[in-house]
């Protein structure tokens, strides 16, 4: 029942024949997805129904994590190149790039541990207002922070003038504004990891059928996935489209802080997206208790036995029936 094959055959299967029922019949269903049932003259039963529409419910949740796993991808990219064409002079000896990415690092370790208590603390509590979406929120805010942050260093660093310094037995020409005034960006970057990662395999975790908890993570995952290609694939488009200017093998020659305010609006805008949907995954984590939890087995038990109180009750009094009927 939790398999991948079964998610895609409900899929398949409801918008097959909700779209023969759309041609030849009238009459609608509450969600599209209930035309794959049996009884709507689907092949699926209820139970793998709503698990599969419990796992489309997290769709638009791993849409919009496409974006920020773009904006992630500026560390390999846009701020490895602000850092190489930065001073990295420190103390007498040269810092390697990928030092810079410690800071982003840092964050995680700090936050990571902190925001699991408090989300240990608040659902051990009956606090059933608590959704990690805030975290989700804030965290693509950092994120857009970041990369704002990121466009006016850059405008910074070209206020510095320029020196050589060698890099791999290469010498270049780079501002002498300090590899660490890109912390802030750095820091940020990390945060939004720290907050949005956790929070999202939760809800993808949190908000399924136990079978399908493992498809879930799995999609959680190919997003993410998606995202970073995206994000490629964003670099060179700009790369090409401007001609180099937005996004130039020399930083002095071009305007990359146009690519990262850019990136910035795109990223305010998603985490308003965002924002206007996030109600849906407070609602979500209630309709899954009801739906998929079901009652304790004595809640069960007595109703069982009322059902069957009513049943002998109709029997006694129907006089349609003879005695040996109703035995």
């Amino acid at each position: 029942e939790g398999s991948l094959l079964t998610t895609f055959g409900v899929i398949t299967s409801a918008m097959r024949t909700c779209c023969v029922r759309y041609r030849y019949f009238s009459g609608s269903v509450t969600n599209w997805l209930d035309h794959a049932k049996e009884n709507y003259g689907g092949q699926y039963s209820e139970t793998q129904v709503e698990g599969t529409r419990s796992l489309a419910r997290l769709f638009p949740l791993f849409a919009f994590q496409i974006l920020y796993r773009a904006c992630i991808m500026q560390i390999p990219s846009g701020y490895y190149l602000q850092t190489i064409n930065s001073n990295l002079h420190f103390s007498g000896f040269v810092l390697p790039v990928a030092a810079m990415n410690v800071i982003s690092i840092v964050p995680l370790l700090i936050l990571v541990p902190i925001l699991e208590c408090i989300n240990s603390y608040l659902f051990s509590s009956k606090n059933t207002g608590h959704s990690p979406t805030i975290y989700i929120v804030v965290g693509q805010l950092s994120a857009a922070l970041s990369v704002m942050i990121a466009g006016f260093s850059e405008i910074h660093r070209k206020h510095f003038p320029q020196v050589e310094q060698t890099l791999s037995e290469e010498v270049l020409l780079v501002s002498s504004m300090p590899c660490f005034h890109l912390a802030p960006q750095y820091i940020l970057l990390g945060v939004a990891e720290a907050l949005l990662t956790p929070s999202c395999s939760l809800l993808s975790f949190w908000l399924v059928p136990e079978r399908l908890r493992g498809i879930s993570m799995h999609f959680l995952t190919l997003f993410n996935g998606a995202g970073c290609f995206i994000g490629a694939f964003f670099v060179q488009t700009v790369h090409a489209s401007t001609q180099g200017n937005w996004f130039p093998h020399l930083l002095h020659e071009g305007k990359l802080e146009r690519f990262f305010f850019f990136l910035a609006s795109l990223m305010i805008v998603n985490a308003l997206g965002f924002w206007t949907i996030a109600h849906r995954y407070n609602n979500l984590n209630q309709e899954y208790t009801h739906e998929f939890r079901g009652s304790p087995p004595e809640e069960k038990l007595l109703s069982h036995k009322k059902a069957i109180k009513c049943y002998d009750s109709v029997l006694e009094r129907s006089p349609l029936l003879s005695p040996a009927e109703k035995t």
